[in-house]
């Protein structure tokens, strides 16, 4: 009889323990996972022009998220290396795009790592590689931009001239809408608030109006993905390259090398702002980690600034 009991409670057991086996493979993470995320990206934003300017909307934005105004660019502080820092979780060291020429076929430094078109591995090929249903757009006004990115893991692509961009906000809300219920990464960049400061110099008042004009094109896009039932399950970035002093910037000013960085959505936590230390290098791994990728290019050196999220 003492046998069988023994034999009984065994059972139980095993059973128990199949059960909480099942239980942990049914649980699934998508239920964490971004739905969408739209990074804002605002050539040339510096610290000071973004403390001085009237921005009701991206202050509403991040209200709900947190922001840092300590985040440091990759130097060389100028565009094309810190753009594609952003997009690949690496420096110039890495990716080898040290200038605003740099080329597929013009370039000094190889990068550590190339896909089979040569390209420096992007945040968009690592989610298409593992999330073959996310949708995928880049939406941008300054024609080398994208020379770094291979533009096969990107679904849709537009460019516009002489700084416009009111059309790409309109364009990246038709995306969002029409991939509703698909995972989707919305990259949206405008460089006229870097022109301004480099026709009018930094904390200019045309630099000042042209981050004010962009809050109104914010506004206008929150609006219309509120309309269409979006708002609430999307995931904000706000990214910027660079500062600025005078006309210029590549130099080594806390000017030019801080510049503001946040986030709001599902997930986010609720801060005024936070003060780890962070890198423009840190963005496309936060963006791996809001779409739960965990297997990233041995090659990619940012880190995740564990304190944006909200605690488990």
């Amino acid at each position: 009889m003492k046998c069988i009991r023994i034999g009984v409670l065994i059972l139980l057991m095993q059973l128990t323990s199949c059960q909480d086996q099942v239980k942990e493979t049914k649980e699934p993470n998508d239920s964490k996972l971004a739905k969408r995320v739209i990074v804002l990206g605002l050539d040339g934003l510096s610290v000071d022009g973004f403390k001085t300017a009237k921005h009701p909307n991206l202050d509403a934005l991040f209200a709900d998220g947190t922001i840092s105004f300590t985040t440091r660019p990759v130097m060389p502080s100028v565009t094309l290396p810190n753009w594609t820092s952003h997009l690949t979780g690496s420096g110039p060291e890495e990716h080898g795009v040290d200038n605003n020429g740099w080329t597929l076929i013009d370039h000094q430094l190889p990068g550590l790592e190339k896909d089979s078109d040569g390209y420096f591995p992007s945040i968009f090929k690592v989610l298409k590689d593992q999330m073959p249903n996310i949708k995928t757009a880049y939406y941008y006004n300054w024609g080398n931009l994208i020379n770094p990115i291979n533009q096969k893991y990107l679904d849709e692509v537009n460019f516009l001239e002489d700084d416009a961009y009111e059309e790409n906000y309109k364009k990246a809300n038709a995306f969002a809408l029409k991939h509703k219920d698909d995972p989707t990464l919305i990259f949206l960049y405008s460089v006229h608030v870097d022109h301004a400061g480099h026709n009018h110099e930094w904390m200019s008042p045309e630099y000042i109006t042209s981050i004010e004009e962009a809050d109104v094109k914010v506004g206008t896009l929150i609006n219309a993905l509120k309309k269409d039932g979006l708002y609430d399950d999307t995931h904000f970035l706000l990214i910027t390259d660079h500062g600025g002093k005078g006309t210029g910037h590549g130099g080594m000013s806390p000017g030019e090398m801080n510049v503001p960085w946040g986030i709001k959505g599902p997930g986010i936590k609720k801060s005024s702002a936070f003060k780890d230390y962070n890198s423009n290098k840190n963005t496309a791994l936060v963006l791996a980690r809001l779409f739960g990728r965990d297997s990233l290019p041995e090659s990619w050196t940012g880190k995740v600034p564990e304190s944006i999220f909200e605690s488990n």
